[in-house]
């Protein structure tokens, strides 16, 4: 193919397509509908006035959800706000504030928290904020490397925890094993340290066919006798509404009585119309089922990208069995040009490094492709863009 022939053309085309963030499209908005139009009186809800304060952990039947989207006992989970990243700075507030247990972690002592890469942005973003050393491990395809990760953790006294996106990984769509879960609660449930296990478990029920749930790290963890070393996060962000969901937190009775004083002086009770807002919707919808009509949209996307990029042959890429992204991977030193190009083409993707803790890719390699907001036509034609940028920064390598 004449790739600069290609890119004039679509230059002359005055694009604008946007393949950055992971966004459920309208579409899949569409689909909890419903939850504006309940007709029930949710003065009273289950012996409870939602319009008053309280119910600080949540609404219990909303509880119950979480521990259904999240796969864990319903005892350790709370319903809070309509983020789970919220929930995540909170805590991380509540560890430089007062600690879970071994003093407060302290902005005056090296404080550092492993990174899996390629992994996700918000994390990286959360730790600068909070001034947290961040340290890369490589990822496998089956999580961590755990002898990496071993061999951290016994030679710097700092690290402090691990940020973990277990289940479908942003951005590279892999799932954690059995083995690479019991590992990490092997090696972070010394709790003389006092280490976090931060398990953001944002795509559990994301599938796009029928796989398994992933297996509840607390009840290996209860096992192990370590249950204080996993806070566990989710949300029905990408269920119901992006705007208007539920965030949801799940750690150990422990974690949540040093957790529950310091978490009481910032609210005096969530939403908890919205709460039962979303209880009711799932008592009419199977979740499940709702689940499946997600993937009903999102999985054309999917295989749309990936046979894109099945018909030329220059790096590599992720085919995964749900979330939200693919992970493409250039030859060395070419994700910035890659990127470069699409953007002079109308085409917008994350920044090159956005994957790598202080967005520093060093093998200037990886670039995630977030294709559930546009539509397949949209979509098409991004692929196209893309495709001729990853073909024309070749030639001019080879060149």
């Amino acid at each position: 193919m004449d790739y600069f022939s290609k890119f004039e053309e679509l230059k002359s085309e005055n694009l604008s397509l946007d393949l950055t963030r992971g966004k459920p499209s309208s579409d899949q908005l569409d689909l909890s509908n419903s939850l504006m139009e309940t007709s029930e009186n949710l003065a009273m809800f289950e012996s409870l006035d939602l319009r008053n304060y309280g119910e600080i952990k949540g609404i219990d039947s909303c509880r119950d959800l979480g521990a259904k989207i999240l796969n864990c006992d319903k005892d350790l989970v709370w319903a809070g706000g309509n983020s789970s990243l919220s929930l995540m700075s909170q805590f991380l507030t509540f560890l430089f504030v007062q600690g879970n247990g071994g003093g407060p972690w302290s902005n005056k002592e090296r404080i550092s928290v492993l990174c899996p890469v390629p992994g996700y942005d918000r994390h990286f973003k959360l730790c600068e904020t909070f001034g947290i050393n961040m340290i890369s491990v490589p990822l496998t395809g089956r999580g961590p490397d755990l002898g990496e990760v071993k061999r951290l953790v016994e030679t710097d006294e700092s690290i402090r925890g691990i940020w973990c996106v277990p289940k479908y990984s942003n951005p590279t769509g892999e799932v954690y094993s059995r083995d690479t879960i019991e590992g990490l609660l092997d090696i972070f449930g010394n709790q003389s340290r006092k280490n976090i296990i931060f398990w953001d478990n944002a795509y559990a029920v994301h599938d796009l066919s029928n796989q398994p749930p992933l297996i509840d790290i607390f009840s290996l963890a209860q096992d192990k006798k370590c249950e204080d070393s996993v806070v566990q996060f989710g949300s029905t962000s990408k269920i119901t509404f992006a705007g208007s969901g539920i965030g949801y937190i799940a750690m150990s009775k422990t974690n949540q009585e040093l957790f529950l004083p310091f978490y009481s002086s910032l609210m005096i009770g969530p939403d908890k119309i919205n709460q039962a807002k979303h209880v009711i919707f799932f008592k009419d919808v199977d979740l499940m089922d709702h689940m499946k009509k997600h993937a009903e949209i999102i999985k054309p996307k999917f295989d749309l990208v990936i046979s894109k990029l099945n018909s030329q042959s220059l790096g590599k890429w992720t085919a995964p069995d749900g979330g939200y992204f693919l992970l493409y991977e250039s030859d060395n030193g070419m994700a910035k040009r890659i990127i470069s190009l699409a953007e002079e083409l109308g085409l917008k993707l994350t920044p090159a490094g956005a994957t790598h803790p202080y967005g520093i890719d060093e093998e200037d390699k990886y670039i995630r492709i977030a294709p559930t907001a546009c539509s397949l036509e949209e979509l098409d034609k991004a692929m196209d863009v893309f495709l001729c940028c990853i073909g024309l920064a070749s030639e001019e390598r080879r060149n």
